[in-house]
């Protein structure tokens, strides 16, 4: 690391910054209705984004600032078994092809905001609704945090905060902190939509120019590979284990395949990315996006490489989440490490904007509307989701600032536990209305409490608690945890369904049809939004 602060790279880092800023602010007036005090506005941006907004709000709601700086960091860490997030980013796709249109179809002829408000519509039950939304606000604190800890590293590595007391030392990250808060209460989502525009652009820039500069750099992938393989060799002294491998043996074959399989079913469950979805303006425009999101996934490959590069750079740091920005400091000119860290940092801001929108779209219509204030106007839920955001933010802000930065990636691999719980009553319920809504909760229950226990119960790499792999009950291989409680889950489910309806248990009222779930923006009674104030944006038709 340079000693003091790198001027050059923190001049341009705050260039980008204040300039998409400035972008989050405009964007308040960007493509808006004539009435803008309702969740449709402000939570779904007027659910009018077209194909390649809606590309570029996913994008930068998926692959995150925690994305760029976590996924090479495991390949630095322990080698191969990093690469799990790049076949599980390309097995999503062709999940989420079959279930994803059906619920925006549903959601735009109901004006359902959350998957919680189609789960309370199709099982008529506001328990379930319930269960599902605290699973997702759970699941999405930690999610926030994360892109908040991609900011603090940057802010490290450049040589910022370091003053004596934990103020200066940490105002940087809440000067950036309130920045974010302020745009998305003034703008909502179409912040975040219009500041992905620069993210992605940023983020593509740097990865290929690094993919092809450092390895000229480091005197080739030969040399790379050669130098990868060697750290990975040296056995640790405590464990008497390699550090890792550059190819995963027979042993891990079971933990790497569950663990991108499950992770790709849950990958477009979590809140943001449902409310991404929910943004688009028509059914065609989801399935567009199924199509062209994997061109992302190319991307995380060559990202991934950078867990290589930093090895053989000898990039040597505490916190493995250092080694992508020291190795970018390392290798780059100042002012492209500027750039770089401006990306990371973007990176950060589009999905935790997104993240604190859907966590508070969350709260507002399926706890404090359906609980608290049932009565509550269009404007007052827009009022109450835009202060649930800003608490939900401070949330994930103290969760930074106070506790151990692993803490806070073990909560987030549990949270992928949590959400992988919510497929049976969310993509099932789109499918069939046979699960009984009792036994979805029930099944919804053990799911959790297994998955929970049995995280709690297996060490990570840096924690005695919430590892994310153990060994499967009969098989005796090890595999996800997550995928593990699925499974339970499902059993529960099948097998409270048969007894409740074999003894006449009452179900819930069904409040849509078989044609809501293939419905399109101007089909005969499907909602009709107000027109956007301003035309003529790329993308947006």
């Amino acid at each position: 690391m340079k000693d003091g602060v790198n001027g050059v790279a923190l001049a341009v880092f705050i260039f980008f910054f204040l300039a998409v800023t400035v972008m989050g602010f405009m964007a308040s007036k960007w493509r808006r209705a004539e009435n803008a005090d309702n969740l449709d506005e402000w939570g779904l941006g007027g659910r009018s984004f077209g194909t390649w907004i809606t590309w570029f709000l996913l994008g930068g709601d998926l692959y995150t600032a925690y994305t760029f700086v976590a996924v090479p960091a495991a390949i630095y860490a322990g080698g191969a078994a990093g690469f799990f997030a790049v076949p599980y980013t390309i097995l999503c796709y062709p999940l989420v092809f079959t279930f994803l249109p059906r619920l925006w179809s549903v959601a735009h002829k109901h004006g359902y905001v959350t998957s919680s408000d189609f789960v309370r519509g199709r099982f008529g039950s506001k328990g379930l609704s319930l269960a599902l939304a605290l699973t997702g606000i759970l699941a999405t604190m930690p999610y926030i945090a994360l892109q908040l800890v991609g900011i603090q590293a940057v802010l490290d590595v450049l040589g910022v905060g370091g003053g004596s007391n934990w103020f200066m030392k940490d105002l940087p990250l809440l000067i950036a902190f309130g920045v974010l808060a302020a745009y998305t209460y003034s703008s909502g989502l179409r912040a975040p939509a219009l500041i992905a525009f620069v993210k992605d652009a940023l983020i593509y820039i740097v990865i290929i120019v690094a993919i092809i500069y450092i390895p000229i750099k480091l005197g080739g992938f030969d040399h790379i590979f050669a130098k990868a393989g060697e750290a990975f060799a040296v056995k640790n002294p405590d464990t008497g284990k390699p550090r890792g491998a550059l190819v995963s043996g027979p042993d891990a074959q079971w933990a790497y395949a569950t663990l991108a399989l499950g992770s790709a079913m849950a990958l477009f469950l979590y809140p943001h990315s449902v409310t991404a979805v929910l943004s688009g303006k028509g059914r065609n425009v989801i399935r567009r996006n199924t199509t062209i999101l994997p061109l992302y996934s190319l991307m995380l490959g060559l990202l991934a490489m950078l867990g290589f590069m930093a090895i053989a750079a000898g990039i040597k740091v505490k916190n493995g989440q250092l080694a992508i920005p020291q190795l970018f400091e390392d290798m780059f000119p100042d002012w492209f490490t500027g750039v770089a860290f401006a990306a990371i940092g973007i990176g950060a801001l589009v999905p935790a904007a997104i993240m604190s929108i859907a966590a508070a779209n969350l709260f507002t219509r399926n706890i404090y509307k359906d609980f608290i204030k049932p009565d509550a106007t269009p404007a007052h839920e827009a009022k109450v989701s835009k202060l649930a955001s800003l608490l939900v933010k401070v949330g994930a802000l103290v969760f930074v600032l106070t506790m151990d930065k692993t803490v806070a990636i073990n909560f987030q691999l549990l949270g992928g536990i949590w959400i992988l719980q919510t497929v049976p009553a969310l993509v099932g319920g789109l499918f069939t209305r046979w699960f009984h809504r009792w036994a979805l909760l029930a099944g919804w229950a053990a799911g959790m409490v297994y998955g929970t226990w049995k995280a709690y119960d297996t060490p990570s790499a840096t924690q005695d608690h919430f590892g994310n792999t153990n060994l499967i009950p009969l098989i005796g291989e090890k595999g996800y945890i997550g995928l593990t409680a699925f499974v339970l889950n499902v059993i529960v489910v099948i097998v409270l369904t048969v007894a409740l309806k074999a003894l006449g248990a009452p179900d819930g009222t069904d409040e849509t049809t078989a044609a809501d779930y293939t419905a399109d923006a101007g089909d005969p009674g499907v909602r009709q939004e107000l027109p956007p104030a301003t035309a003529g944006v790329p993308g947006g038709h």
